[in-house]
């Protein structure tokens, strides 16, 4: 309807414009004479006239049925109302649903104190500011390094026999208790972090240096760890400690060069100790042995012991002449003693001759 009354507002124009016949009025603008075939031409409507009257009112009616026929503010409520609803319900909407993740737990804080802990899933709480959700990551390991393994820095612990090592060591921990992670202590990473170092300290003051850097290195991190808890228990840190492991258990760098010879030399001795250690094994059991035998020559003996005593006679000579070259012949008519090297020498040069 609008649009028929638009279009007929512009036929009005123009036949004013037109009237006095089919050339229109005169071209002075005279009374109601004849117009100038060749006059100027019609005149176009401005911009903003009738036209775009009636899109304009097209637009407004448009606009009106969106709202239910009026404006905001038509009915007496201002704009600002509003607008004020709809943020009212946006804060509402992100303060007081949440959703928590699998691997997290939200603490609920209620005008600062602690209400509760909710678990993963969807949960609902008073919005903000009465009610504040601060998620926590319960299954994430969290690793705390002590001590660097390269040479820019040293963590120098005493041992139990007077010697400084070297130690690089790193800490595995989780989070147990929300509540007591959050409220119980002020800086929960500091605090492992001293706890270790005085838990580390105090177990390798109880070991030799060959443990520190040898095969006690495992019972070392055992140990550690289990002080750990127990201090961190005490302190209702809300932590779990899942492991320690030692990255690096060396001397100072300044006596690297003199332990490497205290060292070689232990090794050095070590070899000697096994050397011998063997070398007595082995005669320990070449006794054994001999033992064994004449064990068994003794109970021939007690068989027959004339018998056994001649064997063991004509054995006994056998191995003393066969290291000899002399031979000792007690017979009638023979000389009793000759030297068999001279003998066969006068054979020799009696056959020669």
């Amino acid at each position: 309807m609008s649009r028929i009354s638009g279009w007929g507002a512009r036929l009005g124009a123009m036949m004013n414009e037109n009237r006095g016949g089919p050339w229109g009025g005169g071209g002075d603008g005279g009374g109601g004479g004849p117009r100038n075939p060749w006059g100027g031409p019609p005149k176009r409507p401005r911009p903003g006239g009738s036209g775009n009257v009636a899109s304009l009112d097209e637009i407004l009616k448009k606009s009106r049925e969106r709202f239910g026929g009026r404006f905001p503010g038509q009915d007496g409520r201002p704009y600002w109302l509003y607008g004020l609803g709809i943020a009212a319900l946006l804060w509402l909407a992100f303060t007081s649903i949440h959703r928590i993740g699998p691997q997290e737990a939200g603490v609920v804080t209620r005008f600062g104190s602690y209400a509760g802990t909710m678990a993963p899933g969807i949960g609902f709480t008073f919005p903000w500011p009465i009610d504040r959700v601060q998620k926590v990551d319960v299954q994430e390991i969290r690793t705390i390094d002590i001590g660097s393994t390269d040479s820019s820095s040293e963590n120098l612990i005493l041992t139990g026999d007077q010697n400084i090592i070297d130690l690089a060591y790193s800490i595995r921990w989780t989070i147990a208790d929300p509540e007591q992670y959050l409220f119980q202590i002020a800086n929960p990473e500091e605090t492992i972090r001293e706890v270790a170092e005085s838990a580390m300290r105090a177990v390798v003051a109880g070991v030799s240096l060959d443990d520190a850097i040898g095969a006690g290195r495992s019972e070392i991190e055992q140990r550690v760890e289990q002080v750990m808890q127990q201090l961190l228990d005490d302190y209702g840190a809300g932590v779990r400690v899942q492991g320690i492991a030692i990255k690096q258990s060396d001397p100072p760098a300044a006596v690297t060069d003199a332990f490497k010879d205290v060292t070689a030399a232990q090794q050095e001795a070590q070899s000697y100790v096994n050397q011998a250690r063997a070398y007595a094994l082995q005669l320990t059991a070449k006794a054994q042995g001999e033992a064994a035998a004449f064990d068994k020559v003794y109970g021939q003996y007690k068989l027959s012991p004339e018998v056994t005593r001649r064997r063991m006679y004509y054995e006994t000579m056998e191995r003393v002449l066969s290291k000899v070259d002399k031979t000792v012949v007690e017979a009638p008519g023979v000389t009793p003693y000759l030297a068999l090297p001279e003998v066969q020498k006068r054979s020799s040069e009696g056959g020669a001759r």
